[in-house]
């Protein structure tokens, strides 16, 4: 496999996935490391979101838990808040996988993640 199959795979998984949110991020990359750019498109999309094993939802539901227990990552839990949603994820299985966080991550990551999820849900509205 070429790079350049990764990154076909990679930019059709970004575009099914995160649509203009995900283009957002990699164009907002162009004048400052456009190398990295490709790399979020390669990794994480060419390769791991590409794989078998889980569908696309379950993925999803594994980022924004993983965002949300983290704890500082906003612009990107909101990002893929919308790719959650995008996928066929309901906005109370993004409540509750949010609010689930509480238990390993505690009320104020849980929090902030819910308060993202408002956000989206506005705008999406």
């Amino acid at each position: 496999m070429t790079n350049d199959d990764r990154f076909e795979r990679g930019q059709r998984a970004l575009a099914a996935i995160d649509g203009e949110a995900g283009q957002a991020v990699i164009d907002s990359l162009a004048d400052i490391a456009p190398d990295f750019a490709r790399y979020v498109i390669e990794f994480p999309f060419g390769d791991i979101y590409s794989r078998p094993g889980l569908d696309v939802k379950s993925r999803e539901v594994a980022t924004i838990a993983a965002l949300t227990a983290l704890g500082n990552a906003r612009p990107q839990l909101k990002v893929h808040i919308h790719a959650g949603l995008n996928v066929g994820l309901s906005q109370d299985e993004v409540v509750e996988t949010i609010m689930q966080m509480a238990v390993y991550a505690g009320f104020p990551a849980a929090l902030n993640g819910l308060m993202a999820a408002k956000e989206v849900f506005g705008e999406r509205e």
